[in-house]
């Protein structure tokens, strides 16, 4: 079970701590410096942000000692396992692009890549839903 742990950390309710201070609690907890052992993507639409670890660490314990850190409680922010998932979003999309083109691109294992189960394009909204055929291929 915790061998399949994803390398990633789901924080939601970011909104009262700013990025630089979340990425230095975020040191701060796991002994890592950001970069060289993990990254923080901030997704400030949803208040959340994601912490990939590069340095393998157990990350369930990681998230167990987020949830009882006294910082992590004072800014209202839980922690979780980013769940994996066979599918994706891809945005932005240039005009006309064709599922043959997505595929082949998500296909490739230079792209980090995998097999590709199906492309469901939305022109309107210049995005499509990739679905892999598994969830390893999907970084």
């Amino acid at each position: 079970d915790s061998a399949e742990a994803s390398p990633s950390v789901v924080f939601e309710n970011t909104e009262r701590c700013s990025p630089e201070c979340l990425r230095i609690l975020l040191e701060n907890i796991s002994g890592l410096t950001i970069a060289a052992d993990f990254t923080v993507e901030l997704i400030p639409e949803i208040n959340v942000a994601v912490a990939t670890f590069i340095k393998n660490i157990d990350t369930k314990e990681f998230v167990e000692k987020c949830s009882q850190h006294k910082r992590v409680r004072d800014f209202n922010m839980t922690a979780r396992l980013l769940e994996s998932t066979q599918s994706i979003k891809a945005e932005n999309l240039p005009k006309n692009i064709s599922s043959d083109y997505l595929t082949v691109y998500f296909e490739s294992t230079r792209n980090g890549g995998g097999p590709v189960e199906d492309v469901q394009l939305f022109p309107e909204e210049n995005s499509a839903i990739i679905t892999f055929c598994d969830h390893k291929g999907n970084s």
